[in-house]
Formats: C-alpha cells, sequence, structure tokens
C-alpha cells in the first residue's frame, strides 16, 4: 500500500538555543504524526525541547538567483547601518 502523505519541514529548539532550526523534512498523513515521527527521527537524544513541523507547501522562499536584485533595496536605507553613530571609547566590541 503506497501513501502520498504531504512532506512535512522539521524544526527543533534544542535546550541550549531560544531559536528552532531546520533540522530535515518527512513525510506524514497530518500535523500530529508529524511531530511524533519527528520526535522519534530528529531528538532521539533527548535533545530538544519544542518542535514545530510546516507543511511544506505553505514554505515560501526568495529565489537565491535573484539575491543581488532582491536585496539591492536595502543598501539605501543609510539609516539601518550604524557608521555615523558616535560611540564612546569604552565600547571595545562593537
Amino acid at each position: 500500500m503506497q501513501h502520498n502523505w504531504p512532506l512535512w519541514e522539521i524544526f527543533i529548539r534544542s535546550k541550549q538555543g531560544l531559536d528552532h532550526k531546520h533540522v530535515g523534512s518527512l513525510h506524514a498523513a497530518d500535523a500530529e504524526m508529524a511531530i511524533e515521527n519527528a520526535r522519534d527521527v530528529y531528538t532521539r537524544r533527548m535533545e530538544g525541547v519544542s518542535i514545530w513541523v510546516v507543511e511544506s507547501k505553505y514554505v515560501h522562499a526568495s529565489n537565491p538567483d535573484d539575491a543581488g536584485a532582491f536585496y539591492d533595496p536595502a543598501n539605501d536605507k543609510v539609516y539601518r547601518h550604524p557608521t555615523f553613530y558616535d560611540l564612546p571609547d569604552e565600547l571595545k566590541h562593537m
């Protein structure tokens, strides 16, 4: 019997981190099954504290081939760059 289950993207938050990191993908019938399977596949050593699953069809991304044109408008926003701020001398790691 062949299943046509959707593909799910799996994100795990580790005990040491504050953010979820993409760890892989898997097929599952629904979100509940995806979370349970992700737990079994990606957290075998009890390293996770939280699991997110997102059906792959709902993930949208920019095209890496268009990165230059896509990010160019950000260069026009000089106020986002801290180049014109005066920093105190005692601040050494900025």
